[in-house]
């Protein structure tokens, strides 16, 4: 039958395994360190893990494909636990899976397992799912809470805007510049940020996960190596799978404006530390 279903970009992948980890009707597996549609009949094509992968590696197509089978995947899901049943039962109820909902409940019934399509206990967010960069962590454990003295330190900042999407390619600060492109939390982990990677650099600051501007950051950043002469990039994201998208469009934008340019890469870890 022809229906929607799941793309997997194999190029694109970089093997989070975030996708998997969000996907527990089992659809998708990780084999040799990349993401696979295993299952068609356990894909119901609505793409709940889209919002998973930081690298949009992941699409809806329509093609001829197995259809969909729910008994199989409760069959995955049932061992799983409680809260996962529930998360697969708000999720068909999100999207106004009706008939699959009808199907699920009737099964369970059947199976003996009373559970209700009422949101799980640990909230299930489509967006977040089990990424390691949506993970709450208190990191203020084992500093000082006391007052210290205020100090002052002069801004390296040497360019506004600085956002991504608000720069113009053609501005004249960027003629002959050295570029730091960080993700937008870096600067607010690592405290030596002006200092250490800024001072005499133009900034360009976006977040590979959430802007929803892949394309347009891309062709953006494309427009400013191949419109002026870039000396160096530096390319400052955090430690989380979901932020090395900062240095896959950095590359892509220098593949389009088909220039050659050096690039450094710093990983900063949660803790505020170069790793």
């Amino acid at each position: 039958m022809k229906r929607k279903i799941i793309k997997i970009d194999d190029e694109k992948c970089n093997g989070c395994g975030l996708c998997a980890q969000g996907c527990p009707e089992g659809a998708i597996k990780m084999i040799d360190g990349k993401a696979k549609l295993v299952g068609e009949l356990y894909c119901d094509g609505l793409g709940a893990c889209i919002g998973e992968c930081p690298v949009d590696a992941i699409s809806i197509e329509e093609r001829e494909a197995q259809p969909y089978d729910e008994s199989k995947v409760l069959d995955n899901i049932i061992p799983q636990g409680e809260n996962v049943i529930k998360a697969h039962l708000s999720h068909l109820k999100d999207h106004n899976q009706t008939e699959y909902l009808t199907q699920a409940l009737a099964i369970l019934k059947e199976k003996g397992v009373e559970v209700s399509p009422d949101r799980p206990k640990v909230p299930h967010y489509h967006g977040g799912g089990g990424c390691p960069g949506s993970m709450a962590r208190d990191l203020s454990q084992g500093k000082s809470s006391g007052a210290s003295a205020e100090v002052s330190v002069e801004s390296e900042l040497g360019q506004w805007p600085v956002q991504l999407h608000l720069l113009n390619p053609y501005a004249p600060y960027f003629k002959d510049a050295e570029l730091v492109v960080a993700a937008d939390c870096v600067p607010f982990a690592f405290s030596n940020f002006h200092a250490r990677f800024l001072k005499g650099k133009k900034l360009i600051i976006f977040c590979p996960k959430l802007d929803n501007s892949n394309e347009a950051y891309i062709e953006k950043m494309a427009e400013i190596f191949k419109h002026n002469t870039i000396k160096s990039v530096t390319v400052v994201h955090m430690e989380v799978p979901c932020c090395s998208g900062t240095l896959r469009f950095v590359e892509e934008a220098l593949a389009k404006s088909e220039k050659n340019t050096i690039i450094k890469e710093y990983n900063i870890s949660i803790g505020g530390k170069i790793i």
